[in-house]
């Protein structure tokens, strides 16, 4: 097993880990998960044998291999298929031994051993990964340095699940994926046959594939049976124990300190006061909470336009006059519609989106927009374009001059941009905080339709729930590119696919494309399979999702309300309190006294029923969460 003893690490002078310890076991697959900066990937590469601890232990069986994705992905000549079987080393070693050996013996052993290994069948496996993770044969052999940076990502990735690791280590394997390639993955690592630890971001990954999730928090690891679902109650649940046993310790240190106190010079009393004194330092304090931090995400309201928003008539478009990327468009948004774009990569998502943000223009067919359509546009590689040296307030200004300044800073503030990072130059932002920059520029002028292409690459989990919240309470229409299936499934009531050069309705929800997925060739998925026959149920769909919503909203606004009143319930009782508690009270009227105690008790019985109205709201947005 994976063992770690005491591990002490720091990094330019930081410490990341303090005597932190696990273990894991031979076969198990663990999710490892923290907030972002808390050394996940710095964690892996001390596993990986890359460096040392500054204290402590890494003890890995010594028949153990390690793998982990290299950080520069292949991009020589070489066709993909043959970089992904020179990955498994000992076959690839053992295949040029046998070349060379003229002692009949030896050539014997390494027949055998190539047997064992199954070296007969790697090339068949090599292209089932390869396929798996996007690649159809015609490409497979093709060299590396015809790719962009993240599909050559992919090939490494390839690489590392044919050589099959006994402890293979991923750092954020879907970062480059599609939707397709990160299901088949999913179920890849599923049945992986040797050990597994994995740091992500995606919980439908998580869930799927972790039996035990790894928590890094205040410098320790702590361990949790069962997915990341399992994790997130089990810890809930912990800290609410945590919580309850530090007041119940906080109260008895107080009784104990007065009884101190009074009596620690009153000789009658000395003794037991002493004896309190010494149990109060043998009581071991129980730690405060650290408060997680929760990312916020608040779209703006939006102007309520008549349906339809766009429509598209037989639309044709490309980058190309004359070779059209996507044809036969014959599609409308309305202002409720949340849809997901399934489809590989390369068969025009971006070029859709591209076409409904006004960027792409039409060769063929007729566009219909509302005259007052305003559209946000959030693209994967707009980060690229942010002006390192500025701050967001000012990339705000420019994009909308002459609004107050007031303003700007509020509408940063919607996706968790305080004041002070408002303040700070791009360039020293995390990742996730300019994907946090870029969903308020594409939302400043509040657009009635957010197109948002693979929205999550930066962003940990907690963002990614704060965003799943905010585009559930968004007004307007959501069209979503996304690796992400939890992100999918929460989002979106419809789904179309992008396949054959058009887009067309798909009938079925994720679980029924998921299956199409592990059962089709990725080839076929590519464009080489026909959409399966639709029937129509838009209205239905539709209908359904409005209703929720509705309810939704509803019940937040009750919740809302009771808090508000609970609020004002609570400040009104402190103030009864302190005159109840004044002893001039006690010597005037007594009728002031008996209006005071009814009043209070009126406060005691509204503040129960706000009470018990706020968590009948909340139970019930819980409930409509979980069946999502």
């Amino acid at each position: 097993m994976l063992q770690l003893s005491d591990i002490t690490l720091r990094v330019a002078g930081r410490p990341l880990l303090e005597r932190a310890a696990a273990r894991v076991g031979a076969g198990e697959r663990v999710g490892l998960v923290g907030p972002n900066g808390a050394g996940k990937t710095t964690l892996l590469r001390l596993i990986a044998g890359e460096f040392g601890p500054d204290e402590g232990e890494v003890a890995v069986p010594a028949r153990w291999r390690i793998g982990r994705v290299r950080q520069e992905a292949p991009s020589g000549p070489e066709p993909l298929i043959d970089l992904v079987l020179a990955a498994d080393l000992e076959r690839s070693r053992l295949l040029a031994e046998a070349t060379e050996s003229v002692d009949a013996h030896r050539l014997a052993e390494i027949h055998e051993r190539l047997n064992d290994i199954g070296a007969a069948a790697a090339p068949a496996r090599a292209a089932r990964i390869l396929a798996g993770l996007g690649f159809p044969p015609e490409r497979q052999s093709g060299p590396a340095s015809e790719l962009s940076g993240g599909w050559r990502m992919r090939v490494a990735l390839a690489g590392l699940l044919f050589a099959q690791p006994d402890l293979l280590l991923l750092d954020e394997p879907t970062n480059h994926l599609d939707l397709e390639a990160t299901l088949w993955l999913e179920d890849y690592l599923r049945g992986y046959p040797g050990t597994l630890l994995i740091v992500s971001h995606d919980r439908s990954l998580l869930n799927g594939v972790a039996q035990r999730i790894l928590h890094l928090e205040a410098k320790k690891l702590v361990s949790y049976n069962g997915n990341y679902d399992t994790f997130e109650r089990s810890r809930s649940e912990r800290q609410a124990r945590q919580s309850a046993l530090r007041e119940r310790q906080l109260t008895e240190r107080k009784h104990i300190q007065s009884f101190i106190d009074r009596f620690r010079y009153k000789a009658s009393k000395a003794r037991q006061a002493q004896s309190r004194i010494k149990a109060l330092a043998r009581m071991e304090p129980i730690a405060a909470l650290v408060e997680d931090h929760h990312t916020r995400f608040s779209f703006p309201p939006v102007d309520a336009l008549s349906p339809p928003l766009l429509a598209l008539d037989r639309v044709a478009v490309g980058y190309q006059p004359g070779q059209p990327v996507l044809r036969g468009l014959t599609l409308r948004l309305d202002p409720d519609d949340r849809i997901a774009l399934l489809g590989a990569n390369g068969n025009g998502k971006s070029t859709f989106l591209k076409l409904l943000a006004g960027r792409l223009r039409a060769e063929a067919g007729q566009t219909t927009r509302h005259p007052r359509l305003k559209v946000g546009y959030f693209a994967q590689d707009q980060a690229e374009e942010l002006d390192l040296e500025a701050t967001p307030l000012q990339h705000l200004e420019r994009a909308l001059p002459g609004a107050l300044v007031g303003r700007h800073r509020s509408h940063l503030a919607r996706f968790g941009i305080d004041v002070q990072k408002a303040s700070t130059l791009v360039g020293k932002l995390s990742g996730g905080e300019k994907a946090r920059l870029l969903f308020a520029l594409v939302t400043l002028e509040e657009p009635q339709i957010l197109l948002l292409d693979e929205p999550t690459n930066h962003l940990d989990i907690d963002a990614r729930q704060a965003l799943v919240q905010a585009l559930a309470d968004f007004a307007g229409a959501v069209i979503l590119v996304s690796h992400d299936p939890h992100l999918v499934q929460l989002v979106a009531d419809r789904l179309w696919l992008v396949a054959e050069q058009t887009v067309t309705p798909y009938d079925g929800d994720l679980g029924d494309y998921r299956a199409l997925v592990l059962s089709a060739g990725r080839g076929q998925l590519a464009g080489e399979r026909a959409p399966r026959p639709v029937v129509d149920r838009r209205a239905e769909r539709k209908a359904q999702s409005s209703a929720t919503r509705a309810e939704e909203g509803k019940l937040r606004r009750a919740a809302e309300g009771a808090e508000q009143r609970l609020a004002k319930l609570t400040a009104a009782k402190e103030i009864l309190e302190r005159r109840l508690a004044d002893p001039a009270l006690y010597q005037g009227p007594k009728a002031e006294l008996r209006q005071l105690q009814q009043k209070l008790a009126e406060i005691d019985g509204a503040v129960s029923t706000a009470e018990e109205q706020w968590l009948a709201a909340q139970s019930a947005l819980e409930a409509m969460a979980g069946g999502k």
